[in-house]
């Protein structure tokens, strides 16, 4: 049997940053292969697409309309390196095609970061570089006299959502002793047997986050769900961490927050403001972390991200029922 025909949506440099050269070899044997960096569907393009087989598709990759079938009709499976894939195929498609994602590995990943977030927040470690930028040793003197009272050992802490990054979190810092708040309406209430949460209403847990930790999905439902409204209902001092979606908060109504010094936050993610513009005040203002999305971008991770594709894609081609299949179904309660 010949090899299938695959296409891999992909510049050079975000293809190589996914791919080893183990991993493309690993390519060549399974798949004649070819490659398109066009994030918009080119002539070129689509005359690879007429003859493919399968596709594989990153975060530069064009848009895919339910027109898709009619351009590549020999087309029965496309692999996603990454988790989100709602916004970049047709409904129709996740019905007329077998289509998986790989974002299991990303999990672990973005909860070390809001681990570090976690950790960094509570013992107040951006303040106190602040008072050693400056001309003075008066904190040492403060903290000789009086100690301090920043820990995050035995703390609540809140969590608005939890799915794979949320309980991949709640695993990495169970050392901390940590009791966790959790608001997620569609999460199995038998999860509290596993994880040291406890599950509650949103409008308990708000007025309690001193620390609050978002990892919930980008849905119509969760869209703005910290909204200026819910951002006065936190406690003075408390501080937001976003490693999920930006659009899950106003970032304007957060910035004004910060801004009076009554609110603090770190965030990975600032939709839809993406990259930050350079201005914006976040960049600067005190009581605010902002990373340019590093989460999951770590190579290993890619690494392990294409693995994965390659895993399904194999399984696919031998007959086997792919692990990561995504369906119309599940695509409401998805980023």
């Amino acid at each position: 049997m010949p090899r299938p025909q695959l296409v891999v949506c992909a510049g050079k440099e975000l293809f190589a940053s996914f791919f080893s050269p183990q991993q493309q070899r690993r390519l060549s044997r399974l798949f004649r292969w070819d490659r398109d960096g066009a994030r918009a569907l080119t002539s070129a393009l689509t005359r690879k697409l007429k003859t493919a087989d399968a596709l594989i598709t990153t975060w530069d990759s064009p848009r895919f309309s339910e027109d898709l079938p009619r351009l590549a009709p020999k087309l029965r499976i496309m692999a996603h390196c990454g988790g989100e894939v709602k916004s970049r195929f047709a409904l129709s498609l996740f019905d007329e095609l077998t289509i998986t994602a790989a974002p299991v590995p990303m999990a672990r990943a973005t909860a070390e970061l809001g681990a570090a977030f976690l950790v960094y927040c509570a013992r107040n470690l951006d303040f106190y570089r602040h008072e050693m930028r400056n001309r003075s040793n008066r904190i040492y003197e403060d903290l000789h006299l009086h100690g301090s009272a920043e820990s995050l050992i035995g703390c609540e802490v809140a969590m608005i959502g939890f799915g794979r990054i949320g309980r991949a979190l709640v695993d990495l810092m169970r050392g901390f002793q940590l009791q966790w708040l959790v608001y997620d309406p569609y999460a199995p209430k038998s999860l509290a047997k596993q994880y040291p949460v406890r599950f509650t209403a949103l409008a308990f847990l708000l007025p309690r986050a001193h620390l609050l930790v978002l990892t919930a999905a980008l849905t119509d439902e969760t869209r703005g769900l910290l909204n200026r409204n819910r951002l006065a209902r936190l406690p003075k001092g408390a501080t937001v961490i976003n490693i999920a979606r930006g659009g899950l908060v106003d970032l304007a109504a957060l910035t004004k927050e910060v801004r009076r010094g009554r609110l603090r936050c770190a965030l990975d993610v600032t939709d839809p403001l993406e990259p930050l513009p350079i201005g914006h005040a976040l960049r600067t203002l005190p009581g605010a972390i902002v990373t340019p999305h590093i989460a999951a971008s770590n190579r290993r991770v890619r690494h392990d991200m294409a693995d994965v594709v390659m895993d399904d894609l194999e399984k696919f081609f031998n007959g086997q029922g792919v692990g990561n299949r995504v369906t119309a179904d599940m695509l409401e309660r998805m980023t």
